[in-house]
């Protein structure tokens, strides 16, 4: 999928990357949720099919809180307070920990919650308030926000994709 450059792409590809996922996820049993079968998101590290949802609630839920703090005038701390950009696989350690005590059908829920939030986030936008103009740095909100939705869905669909044929469940 090509990157979206307008409110209606970014909708479009949101929407379409998230059903993939949620399909793979839909197939998973519970009891598999905690298993630390896959790949981390940290060099050397394994995580569990509840950690890579629990790690996609961490960006949603942060990107919201980003826009509202924006929309509010408040200070931004990018990528989140006390982490910095190459911190990420601690930031994500940070995630699997939040999220941690959540059962799967609950992470799922959560899930769809911070995507259905970030989607209506954007349709009270239109394309310059989500292309028209640097957000953070060079890049549009649009492209942050779709650098922390469409495109982790649609790496974790791979990743899930080749956990299941590895563990041949595909």
């Amino acid at each position: 999928m090509s990157v979206p450059q307008t409110k209606a792409e970014l909708l479009f590809a949101i929407q379409t990357e998230f059903a993939k996922l949620r399909r793979e996820l839909d197939g998973i049993a519970p009891e598999r949720f905690a298993e630390p079968s896959l790949d981390g998101h940290a060099k050397g590290t394994m995580m569990s099919v509840g950690d890579l949802v629990a790690y996609l609630i961490g960006w949603g839920e942060l990107v919201i809180k980003w826009i509202e703090r924006d929309e509010q005038g408040l200070p931004v701390d990018f990528p989140e307070t006390g982490y910095k950009w190459n911190e990420l696989g601690r930031l994500a350690q940070k995630f699997y920990n939040d999220y941690q005590a959540l059962p799967p059908a609950e992470r799922l829920s959560r899930l769809a919650a911070s995507k259905d939030r970030l989607v209506a986030l954007i349709e009270a936008r239109d394309d310059r308030a989500l292309y028209g103009q640097p957000w953070y740095g060079k890049w549009p909100l649009g492209r942050m926000i779709q650098f922390n939705t469409s495109s982790p869905y649609a790496n974790a669909r791979g990743r899930l994709r080749k956990w299941k044929k590895t563990a041949g469940t595909a």
